[in-house]
């Protein structure tokens, strides 16, 4: 039996826009598959919600990531930005994309104490 939950960290921007994109991609798939569905961005991956920097990120054969992103908010995912790495990235709160919010660690583990299944890009 599932936890009818599912989380995808993607801590991975422009250094690695294909994992950055495979993110988002299974993100969608969760949440389209009705799983309460969390994307935890970390290091690298924090800069995703700032207003802006997704913008021309288009790898080969996938949507744009902004509109990966656009659609997962839209479907009611929870975009949640790690707090100490948006922290080292110089933005906050006022900075981010719609549906983004900045967190500390501790939401990420209530999320996945119970068992919820996550994967990492």
């Amino acid at each position: 039996m599932g936890t009818g939950k599912f989380c995808v960290t993607v801590a991975h921007a422009k250094d690695n826009e294909d994992l950055a994109t495979l993110g988002f991609v299974v993100a969608n798939a969760a949440v389209g598959s009705a799983q309460d569905t969390m994307v935890f961005l970390s290091s690298e991956g924090a800069r995703l919600a700032a207003k802006g920097y997704a913008d021309d990120i288009h790898e080969e054969g996938f949507a744009p990531i902004k509109e990966l992103i656009e659609n997962f908010v839209a479907a009611e995912g929870k975009l949640y930005v790690c707090a100490p790495c948006a922290k080292k990235r110089g933005f906050g709160e006022e900075d981010l994309i719609d549906g983004a919010t900045i967190v500390g660690g501790a939401k990420l583990v209530e999320f996945l104490a119970d068992g919820t299944p996550s994967v990492s890009y």
